[in-house]
């Protein structure tokens, strides 16, 4: 998902708009009255003032280091824990790291602010970067989607937690096409399992996705499988009431077609 560039509009590119806003303006007071254009040096581990470190890590923001930046945010953190520019530093950690592309560092920095800070108003900006940072791993239907999963949990959080946050639309977005990954998932699973024979494991995976991913774009053609299965499994009454369900909610939807020929087949053979 991560290595195909996204149209400007997409939806990620929201998120990270949304995202960026939000450091912009939590960091405006910070930097404000701070030498902003002075040249310091910014390599990790020296010992400096505050305003000088949070200023050298911002500039490399700004510069689209952010590899470079999140570990100098670090440094703000780790060399001044009292200021008030700790707690900034933290969530613009987080978010260099995600702009990085390291989203294991991302969460971990997001969930530390989190921990410390859990009733801050960054809260739910530091939940929905946990949420992106899972979101940006989900992989290809054919591989484990434990990171799907892990990304449903973080956006069903911020919905759940934060619903009138600036966040909680593109999470409500993001888990349709979480859910509707998941639901590919068990659609291919199911598809092996009939193809090999095993009628009652992919009467499961399909029954999965009617439960449990109604509103995905799969559930049609699970309909149609769970028919196909139900006939298989020589339970003809089981698999009319799939294909009654499907005709009902997707008339004229080439799966129900196809259902209405098999039944129709079936009937037949009965008949004869």
């Amino acid at each position: 998902m991560t290595a195909h560039p996204r149209p400007a509009n997409s939806p990620l590119r929201r998120s990270v708009r949304i995202l960026s806003i939000a450091v912009a303006a939590g960091a405006m007071s910070l930097t404000a009255g701070c030498a902003g254009g002075a040249k310091v040096k910014d390599t990790a581990y020296v010992a400096r003032d505050v305003e000088s470190l949070y200023a050298a890590a911002k500039a490399r923001l700004d510069n689209g280091q952010v590899k470079q930046a999140a570990q100098l945010f670090d440094e703000v953190e780790r060399q001044h824990p009292y200021s008030p520019w700790a707690r900034r530093a933290q969530l613009m950690s987080a978010f260099s790291y995600y702009a990085a592309r390291d989203y294991t560092q991302a969460i971990s920095s997001a969930q530390r602010f989190l921990s410390i800070h859990p009733g801050n108003k960054d809260a739910p900006y530091a939940s929905y970067l946990i949420a992106l940072s899972y979101y940006e791993q989900i992989s290809d239907v054919e591989r484990d989607q434990q990171t799907t999963a892990l990304a449903k949990t973080a956006l069903t959080d911020v919905m759940r937690r934060y619903p009138e946050s600036a966040y909680a639309a593109d999470a409500k977005l993001k888990l349709d096409l979480v859910n509707d990954h998941l639901a590919g998932k068990e659609m291919t699973v199911g598809r092996f399992y009939e193809k090999t024979g095993k009628w009652l494991a992919a009467t499961m995976r399909f029954r999965k996705v009617v439960d449990e991913y109604q509103t995905t774009s799969h559930t049609a053609e699970a309909l149609y499988r769970l028919t196909e299965t139900y006939l298989a499994l020589g339970l003809p009454e089981e698999a009319k009431k799939s294909a009654a369900v499907l005709g009902a909610n997707y008339p004229g939807n080439e799966w129900y077609e196809r259902a209405y020929e098999l039944m129709q087949k079936k009937a037949a053979e009965q008949v004869s």
